[in-house]
């Protein structure tokens, strides 16, 4: 076949096709064009989610008469003039290829009346298009701005028009690129309506947070973070504003993380994973943080010009960036307290009891509670029993007068009992859990957990802190551990981390490897080398050891180190005396992200005053 020089309106097509994905992408690169127009409020309409008709109005400067037909033609643009601009982008739309693409996969209507130096054109204009057929401009009476409006996508271009998901999968796409344009301009105002249905009406002039909470949900405002961040200019420069989600509201994905750089929405894997990297250790690994992350930055050291739907960017200097947006993220998450509260369920009931404190109903009698306390071991009372006693005595004094001496009896027993919360500030139950109180109310702690947060902090602070490797001990008799030619590659490549933890193993045939010296801590707790070094490659098989990306070294780190705290610390079950109690409890207050073991697990839940004055009806 010759060579021959494509149609326009092939060209067009070709270009729709990276541009225009979907009725998403149709209102991205509108609402962008009005936003760098000056828009301050727009409004946009669909119809069948968008397959037959996508509205979008705007208030911007609009179009000048003479322009029109020129704006739909391909690389036509009002926001590039020269190519030394291309490495310093400052505007949402550039390419020039957004109406062109569309005129030729829709049938498009563009309806405009201009605002040139402050001056507002007596009348509009109005230009149709529809694949390769351009209309003639027409006089048109609107108040100023913009409309345009996109009919029956892909109707010329049948094979991308049945890849089209359903209407309600549609909206939701729009739904979704709508919400994170809006939450980055919280100046403009927004309206979405589909089918007549107003999905949301969002007000101009809000402040950043107001609009990030109104569009993520008011129910989440007392569970985000708020945080600034200002790096020095000689260090790489960059200003970050964002609301880190409490880990308790983590999501099952990525949806809820929300990126932008210099008021561009983007998705970002680097950006990405420095914000789930400044989870680590508060949250499973297979959950995702609710997070907003607005960078601001110099443009000549970012290129939004990588992407043809401009949806992603490339950093000059990628690693500064992550380092910034992970350290802004984890300093707030360190300054608070994200300590989990507890729930007792149904508001007035005490599960397993025979009564209802809550309220002394008829069929409830007292000398049944009175008698269930007295025949409780004096070792069991303590902070709820006060509780409850004070609720009953509030709800019926009479009732429970006559028992006053009996209860002071046991109050006394209770006070002289060796373990009870009266006589000491902490309790070890099911040698498991321990039961303690603060100014809030009541705190149960997992042993296990907490422990392994208290050893992953001091070793993470040994190695990245002090920069020294943990000591380790050389073995009388090296260790022999299987190891093929793969497993072999994998544990070299391993060797700067491996130094790092104490760990000398060297190969000693094509089949094994010989480990010569070991973590002095493990080694007191039992753990055996060959089983620890066996686990470790089964954990870079799996990937969880990503030793390629220099930015995931401290990642790599931590997930080592997490298995060692893990393997080292406190079982569930292990007896601990007093002294090793109180010595635990007091590392919860010194250590950073004490609420959480390094697996994301809570350490530790509080039972709030509040709880329990609901529980026991004191509300």
């Amino acid at each position: 076949m010759p060579i021959r020089k494509l149609s326009m309106l092939l060209i067009n097509q070709i270009a729709a096709g990276e541009v225009i994905e979907r009725p998403a992408s149709v209102v991205k690169e509108l609402v962008e064009n009005s936003l760098d127009a000056g828009a301050t409020r727009i409004e946009v309409t669909l119809e069948d989610g968008g397959r037959q008709l996508i509205r979008i109005s705007d208030d911007g400067h609009g179009i000048p008469q003479d322009e029109l037909p020129l704006a739909i033609e391909p690389h036509a643009t009002s926001k590039l003039t020269a190519a030394e601009q291309l490495a310093a982008i400052g505007t949402l739309g550039f390419r020039g290829e957004a109406l062109a693409s569309i005129a030729s996969v829709s049938r498009l209507k563009i309806t405009s009346r201009a605002t040139v130096d402050g001056q507002t054109h007596e009348a509009g204009s109005v230009i149709e298009a529809s694949g390769d057929a351009v209309g003639e401009v027409a006089p048109w009476a609107g108040a100023p701005g913009t409309v345009l409006e996109v009919r029956d996508l892909f109707f010329n271009t049948p094979a991308r028009r049945k890849f089209l998901r359903t209407a309600p999968t549609e909206f939701g796409h729009i739904n979704d690129t709508l919400t994170r344009i809006a939450m980055v301009h919280h100046k403009v105002a927004f309206k979405l309506k589909n089918n007549d249905r107003l999905t949301f009406d969002i007000p101009a002039d809000q402040d950043r947070a107001q609009r990030c909470v109104a569009l993520l949900g008011k129910g989440l405002d007392d569970e985000l973070l708020e945080f600034t961040h200002e790096d020095l200019p000689q260090r790489g420069g960059g200003r970050l504003w964002g609301l880190a989600g409490q880990p308790s509201i983590a999501r099952a994905t990525g949806k809820a993380q929300y990126l932008c750089v210099n008021g561009r929405p983007i998705k970002d894997r680097n950006l990405a994973h420095a914000v789930k990297e400044a989870y680590r250790g508060l949250m499973p690994m297979d959950r995702f943080p609710v997070a907003v992350v607005f960078l601001e930055i110099d443009p000549h050291a970012v290129d939004v010009n990588v992407h043809p739907a401009k949806a992603e960017v490339r950093f000059r200097n990628p690693s500064h960036v992550h380092g910034l947006v992970l350290s802004a993220v984890r300093q707030r998450l360190l300054g608070s307290d994200l300590t989990p509260s507890a729930s007792l369920g149904g508001h007035g009931s005490f599960t397993g009891s025979s009564f209802q404190p809550a309220s002394l109903a008829p069929n409830v009698s007292t000398d049944a509670f009175v008698d269930f306390f007295k025949r409780m071991d004096p070792k069991e009372k303590g902070f709820a029993y006060q509780e409850v006693r004070k609720a009953l005595a509030e709800e019926d004094p009479d009732a429970i007068r006559p028992y006053e001496a009996q209860l002071i009896t046991q109050d006394q027993a209770t006070a002289t009992q060796p373990g009870s919360l009266k006589s000491q500030s902490v309790l070890q139950v099911h040698k498991s859990y321990l039961v303690t109180q603060d100014d809030d109310g009541l705190i149960i702690v997992d042993q296990h957990a907490l422990h392994e947060r208290v050893m992953f902090e001091t070793l993470r602070n040994r190695v990245l802190g002090e920069g020294k490797p943990l000591e380790s001990q050389r073995l009388l008799m090296p260790v022999i551990v299987d190891a093929d030619a793969a497993r072999q590659s994998t544990l070299e490549q391993m060797q700067p981390l491996l130094i790092k933890i104490g760990v000398e193993l060297a190969p000693i045939g094509p089949d094994a490897v010989a480990v010569q010296a070991f973590p002095s801590f493990l080694f007191d707790r039992g753990v055996e080398p060959d089983t620890f070094i066996v686990d470790l490659i089964n954990k870079a098989d799996a990937g969880q050891l990503d030793l390629s990306n220099p930015n995931a070294e401290e990642s790599a780190l931590h997930e080592v180190l997490d298995m060692m705290s893990c393997k080292a610390a406190v079982k569930a079950g292990d007896k601990m005396n007093e002294d090793e109690l109180s010595a635990l409890l007091a590392k919860r207050h010194e250590i950073d992200r004490s609420s959480n073991c390094p697996h994301g697990r809570p350490t530790t839940l509080r039972l709030t005053l509040k709880d329990l004055e609901k529980q026991f009806g004191r509300t």
